[in-house]
């Protein structure tokens, strides 16, 4: 059975809810995303996963940490928070979380609502969403070829670059 998207035109009204299938790749049926990228304590770490190779979307590529949909009337914050205690087995009432930034993936027609979240763990992934979860230094994102690979998402490309771009000012 293909996942369900509550579906949104350009200008953000609801519209209702379509299969995913229908979903990707139509600028008609905008769906909105959160990603929350985990920085290590000293801040020159990033948390990746890798997702399920039983994934049906970009299976056994590298991505943000934590990712997910937002249902309607759902906050990209309680979504956030939602998606990290599913994915990594974070209890997030005392986690701060600080928004960053919007970003606009037309691969996959949806706007993605990021967050930061600064965490050592220890994390207990969901084994059926993800194949495993290390740290990556973020100098190997700084140029270019380090942030494109073609184990990496496409979402998590644009968000390494925007990540370089504010840890850089």
């Amino acid at each position: 059975m293909d996942e369900m998207f509550d579906v949104y035109d350009q200008d953000g009204c609801w519209i209702g809810v379509r299969p995913r299938k229908e979903c990707h790749g139509n600028p008609a049926l905008i769906h909105r995303s959160v990603h929350v990228v985990v920085f290590d304590s000293t801040g020159k770490q990033i948390l990746l996963q890798k997702r399920s190779a039983a994934k049906d979307i970009q299976p056994g590529k590298w991505d943000t940490a934590v990712g997910g949909h937002v249902a309607a009337g759902e906050s990209v914050e309680a979504a956030a928070r939602r998606e990290l205690a599913e994915e990594l087995g974070l209890t997030t009432d005392d986690l701060e979380l600080f928004f960053e930034s919007t970003i606009r993936n037309s691969i996959e027609s949806e706007n993605v609502t990021v967050f930061k979240l600064v965490s050592d763990g220890p994390f207990e992934f969901a084994a059926d969403e993800i194949d495993e979860v290390k740290f990556w230094p973020l100098e190997q994102f700084k140029s270019a070829a380090g942030r494109e690979r073609n184990d990496f998402t496409p979402n998590l490309q644009v968000e390494l670059a925007e990540i370089v771009a504010r840890c850089a000012q």
